[in-house]
């Protein structure tokens, strides 16, 4: 065991139980137990904010992935990928204050939750719960293997072993601090992510030789590598742009970013989110991904992409260096894996449970479930993860598309168009979860755009569509929910 690079991991672990193991007296002791486990009864900070979205959001594919493809394609992938650096600050202005004050006017405590008040429909509820159970676990899965394939790759242990101890780690702080402790951890997460792209990216430029020489070396080996179009020049303007709807303007539709805007404690921690969230994921998402180019000059010949940040940490990092740094992409790792395991929970026990099976539940009775569905999910993913599929960069996107064809129409014309209704919403939702699925699976990238493009596009005109076609149905209803809640 390669006890210089575990040290500092063991370290990071420790952090992590202590702020588990501090926020769940926090937690036990508030007014309202689903409030603070779900939500940390709406007292994010701005710092605090802007972290937990930076940390939501960076995952696997942003530290391991990304690069690693980056390295493959060259600087035409750092172009695709820097639309990112605004995916906070379009979240909270698209969302911003509106969403916060009517989630707090309806007392919605998940995403579903605000759908459910908002457009009166038990159908919307189940279509939201399903999607969210099954885009999320596709993509905790992956993360938790992700996970695992770090720590036995750096440490020197088998998989195995590995993926008990990120098991463990994770579910202990979920399962007991809820929300609050995602939070918390995911401010931490943020810096050491922070921090750990400024000291490979440095360390990788001063190994290459300077910016300059790194270059040249490129262009030696493919002037493609230094293009718009990637090395093979099959980046074309209409995907690049069709994912930026994916990786940007999209993001709006995920319901693990969309909840933060529900969480704040005022306007100004977002307007300060909304600063800090934009330089950081600016730093850590162009840092990374250069990062990813640059390492073809340093280390050439690597043929599969996901081994390449691993890899040009030690290589280019003392060991007890590079154990601080290989805290960077575990953090990305964790942070995402923390709020999907608590949204799928939610999911499951406020927006299921709570709904149809027991709506008098006691207290008690829903912090017993809340606790034991972490757990189950969590036991589940690892049963899955144990003899893993192919981890591919993909994997982690398709769950992204699929949430955003599902649910960015429902929250933002729910928000912003009081026309809309349950109608819309469910052939809006179902359209966009059909469609994407389908073309996924037949018909990827059709017409040379994202797969997400047209099942966003449709589900945006099925919703408007059915809406304005069931007017005279929901009238009446329209009209109570807008003077109560818009």
């Amino acid at each position: 065991m390669n006890w210089a690079v575990v040290v500092p991991l063991v370290v990071f672990v420790l952090l992590i139980f202590a702020i588990g193991f501090i926020t769940a007296k926090k937690t036990s002791t508030a007014s309202s137990f689903i409030n603070d486990y779900f939500l940390g009864s709406r007292e994010l900070g701005g710092f605090v904010l802007a972290m937990t979205m930076v940390a939501t959001y960076g995952s696997a594919s942003s530290f391991i992935g990304g690069p690693g493809t980056a390295y493959q394609t060259g600087l035409a992938w750092v172009l695709l990928s820097v639309i990112q650096v605004v995916t906070g600050y379009f979240v909270l202005t698209t969302l911003g204050k509106k969403f916060a004050i009517v989630s707090r006017k309806m007392n919605a405590v998940t995403l579903v939750d605000f759908l459910k008040k908002r457009y009166e429909s038990n159908i919307v509820v189940i279509v939201s719960a399903v999607s969210i159970v099954l885009f999320l676990f596709a993509s905790l899965a992956a993360q938790w293997v992700g996970g695992a394939r770090l720590i036995e790759g750096f440490v020197g242990i088998s998989y195995k072993s590995a993926l008990v101890i990120f098991a463990v780690t994770v579910l202990v702080y979920v399962s007991i601090g809820g929300f609050r402790a995602v939070v918390l951890t995911d401010a931490l997460q943020g810096i050491v992510m922070l921090v750990g792209t400024i000291i490979l990216l440095i360390a990788t430029i001063y190994a290459g030789g300077g910016v300059e020489a790194i270059m040249k070396d490129l262009v030696n080996e493919n002037p493609n590598l230094v293009s718009p179009y990637g090395a093979d020049r099959s980046l074309t303007p209409l995907y690049v742009s069709s994912f930026w709807i994916l990786v940007g303007v999209g993001v709006v539709g995920l319901p693990q970013v969309a909840v933060r805007a529900m969480s704040y404690k005022n306007s100004k921690a977002m307007h300060q989110a909304m600063l800090i969230g934009t330089v950081v994921v600016g730093v850590i998402m162009l840092g990374m991904h250069l990062i990813g180019v640059f390492a073809r000059a340093v280390i050439p010949g690597i043929e599969v992409g996901d081994t390449v940040m691993p890899t040009l940490t030690l290589e280019v990092l003392p060991p007890w260096l590079a154990g601080v740094v290989l805290a960077a992409p575990m953090a990305a790792i964790m942070s995402t894996v923390d709020s999907i395991l608590l949204i799928i929970s939610s999911a499951i026990v406020k927006d299921l449970y709570l709904n149809y099976v027991n709506p008098k539940a006691k207290e008690q009775q829903v912090k017993r479930w809340s606790f034991l569905t972490t757990m189950i999910i969590g036991i589940l993913v690892f049963l899955f993860a144990i003899n893993p599929p192919d981890l591919l960069i993909w994997f982690n996107l398709f769950s992204f598309g699929g949430l955003e064809a599902v649910f960015i129409w429902p929250i933002v014309l729910g928000l912003y168009w009081t026309k809309g209704n349950k109608y819309g919403a469910i052939s809006g939702m179902v359209t966009g979860l059909l469609v994407y699925i389908l073309i996924h699976t037949y018909a990827p990238n059709p017409f040379g755009m994202h797969t997400v493009v047209l099942p966003v596009v449709l589900s945006l005109l099925v919703f408007v569509t059915a809406s304005i076609m069931t007017q005279s149905k929901t009238k009446n209803l329209q009209e109570q929910l807008r003077k109560k809640y818009l």
